[in-house]
């Protein structure tokens, strides 16, 4: 199929020869999920504070599939990142594939990383139900351990232009604040450990973000909230 362009007077002036569906995505849509996933968390990585290359983020769906190829070894997709402010706390993204999260899953990536120096936190991601064995086992690790699902990370919630401004409190600024109006913590408003800022952050209770509103309707004001 080609198309055609018109003059003003309805008369045929140019041709595009090829067809519109050459410039579809041929490769595969396991590749691409991927690959948007893997840029979310490490972006997600990033915003917690950990050392991430920024060429690593900025890889095209091109570059990522001539390296990882079009259907990815999932072991390849691994991430280890340190703190910057802490080197020698390291945390671990696991990829769990399509298949249910079993027993022998986890405690096959347990028998991987019980030599990993420094590691202080791990992300699974997955893809199909968890059981309850193997949550069960997950509690055995010396560390903690999050679940994504891969749906949920396929975009960045904290890009949306609708979405307010989070900033995670320091401890001593968290101390400032409730001092300045004479409360406590448990005074401010809540967000849910498993609000979905919350857990893009890896936020812990009693930690507090300052969230910050700016709207064409209304001014722009601020707010804080105590992870709960």
């Amino acid at each position: 199929m080609e198309l055609a362009l018109y003059d003003g007077n309805g008369n045929e002036e140019t041709m595009l020869g090829e067809c519109m569906n050459s410039q579809v995505d041929e490769g595969s849509v396991e590749s691409h999920r991927y690959y948007l996933c893997r840029r979310t968390v490490l972006e997600m990585l990033r915003d917690r504070g950990y050392a991430v290359p920024d060429s690593e983020i900025n890889l095209t769906l091109k570059q990522f599939r001539e390296i990882y190829s079009d259907s990815p070894d999932l072991d390849r997709l691994r991430i280890l990142a340190s703190l910057k402010s802490d080197p020698l706390n390291k945390i671990m993204v696991v990829f769990c594939g399509p298949d249910p999260v079993k027993v022998s899953v986890i405690r096959g990536i347990a028998t991987q990383v019980v030599n990993q120096d420094g590691l202080r936190r791990m992300i699974l991601i997955v893809e199909s139900p968890i059981t309850n064995q193997a949550l069960k086992a997950v509690e055995l690790f010396r560390f903690k351990v999050e679940f994504f699902h891969i749906t949920d990370l396929l975009v960045n919630i904290t890009k949306h232009v609708l979405k307010p401004k989070h900033r995670i409190l320091t401890a001593k600024e968290k101390e400032r604040l409730l001092k300045k109006y004479s409360i406590d913590e448990k005074q401010l408003p809540r967000m849910m450990e498993k609000d979905a800022f919350a857990r893009y952050y890896g936020l812990e209770k009693g930690q507090v973000v300052k969230v910050t509103y700016n709207g064409e309707i209304t001014e722009s004001h601020v707010t804080y909230r105590c992870v709960w």
